[in-house]
């Protein structure tokens, strides 16, 4: 596996860490954006989240073919649920 040498920044590894929990935001996003590689993003989250967090996050990503653009059915074209990132209104 290779070693990932950039530095993110606190804001950036947040949004790696959401994007790695979100269902349907495949592998290949993250690479897109962040140049991390499933690997990496897998030791990215190993690193960034305690043990636990990290062994449930495993167990839910494991054999999930949302997370991977090539075993994804067709008929998924977004990567996000349409109720995700609600706009607020007032204040």
């Amino acid at each position: 596996m290779k070693k990932f040498n950039r530095t993110f920044s606190l804001e950036e590894r947040s949004r790696i860490v959401e994007m790695a929990w979100e269902d349907r935001t495949p592998f290949e996003a993250i690479e897109r954006l962040f140049g991390l590689k499933e690997a990496q993003v897998i030791e990215l989250m190993r690193r960034e989240m305690k043990m636990g967090a990290f062994k449930v996050w495993r167990k839910r990503m494991n054999g999930r073919t949302t997370k991977h653009l090539k075993l994804r059915s067709p008929s998924i074209a977004r990567s996000h649920c349409k109720t995700q990132y609600k706009h607020r209104r007032g204040k």
